[in-house]
């Protein structure tokens, strides 16, 4: 019976509770108090009490529970499907066939029991249709797929630190080009880094050159038709911005900026970060191979710390994007 493995289990079939009760008879008649016997046994008092009159009754066998008092009558079954079948292709989630069941002073039952009786009914909550995707921006025909040519940037945060960081890649290089960090992530950190970018690429002039009037009033305006006519004419931006729909990205002052230095923007869509995998990844693979980046409190030390990874990144680790060479070797 296991009489010596501990305290007896919770649940334990009718021969051992006769058994346990039959040694603490035996125990009482050589002198034992029941509490003792029972104590050594590892069975509690009560419970062995309990068990006393349920053998004199002939009821020591476990019966199975009965239904819960709160469960579900088979009227408010009907009554959930009813609910279903007249709102099913309105409210299309159990959470609102249940408050439209309260409404209606029909059932009140939980967003799960609803779901449960549906289930049980081979019925299926349809949600509603998936939108059809947007379709995805085409490069401009003026674009050369080259270095220096097309840029993808975001901002990524460093929790523990408090800080952004706004990063530049050359997309076809996958040349990490510059990082800004800073506690802020606006227009200001944008210009600034693109600044940075030209400036450290040799660029600075040849933006001057190309940012006519025209068209900087073009880029600045953000009208494709007006853009497009502008190139047509020979005109042609430096090279391309690739981003996704930040506000600091999206801001006017951004654009203006970009305008005078002859850069063009793209955006990618919304909720579609595969848009911009490049940046995105350039984050995923900083953050993962240099995972001591997220544990970094001080600003400074940041700031120290993505200085000596951007020559590694740069000039040691192979890409298999473009070929298992480095972006140096690639530019």
């Amino acid at each position: 019976m296991g009489l010596t493995a501990g305290p007896v289990l919770p649940r334990v079939d009718a021969t051992v509770k006769a058994g346990l009760l039959d040694l603490v008879d035996h125990a009482v008649e050589a002198g034992w108090t029941r509490r003792a016997a029972c104590t050594l046994l590892g069975l509690d008092d009560l419970r062995a009490a309990r068990w006393q009159v349920r053998r004199q009754l002939g009821q020591l066998e476990d019966t199975h529970g009965g239904l819960a008092l709160h469960g579900l009558l088979d009227s408010e079954r009907a009554a959930i499907v009813e609910v279903f079948e007249d709102w099913g292709e309105v409210d299309r989630s159990a959470r609102k066939l249940a408050h439209r069941g309260s409404r209606l002073e029909a059932v009140h039952v939980s967003p799960s029991t609803v779901r449960r009786v549906l289930a049980a009914e081979g019925l299926v909550v349809k949600g509603f249709p998936p939108r059809d995707p947007a379709p995805r921006s085409p490069w401009p025909d003026w674009l050369e797929w080259k270095p220096n040519r097309i840029w993808a940037y975001d901002v990524t945060h460093f929790t523990r630190a408090k800080r952004c960081a706004v990063a530049i890649l050359d997309m076809v290089s996958r040349k990490w080009l510059t990082t800004l960090v800073s506690a802020e992530e606006t227009s200001t950190q944008i210009e600034v880094a693109f600044t940075q970018a030209l400036a450290l690429e040799g660029l600075l002039d040849a933006a001057d050159a190309r940012a006519t009037d025209a068209l900087q009033e073009a880029l600045a305006c953000g009208n494709r038709d007006r853009i497009e006519q502008i190139i047509g004419q020979g005109q042609v931006p430096l090279l391309l911005a690739v981003s996704d729909n930040g506000p600091q990205m999206r801001s006017h002052s951004t654009r203006e900026f970009l305008a005078g230095v002859a850069i063009a923007q793209q955006f990618g869509r919304p909720h579609t970060p595969t848009d911009q995998a490049w940046i995105e990844t350039l984050f995923g693979h900083v953050k993962g191979e240099w995972p001591h980046l997220e544990k970094i409190t001080d600003p400074g030390e940041l700031v120290a710390e993505l200085d000596r990874v951007q020559p590694h990144y740069n000039g040691v680790r192979l890409h298999a994007g473009i070929g298992y060479v480095t972006p140096v070797n690639a530019g």
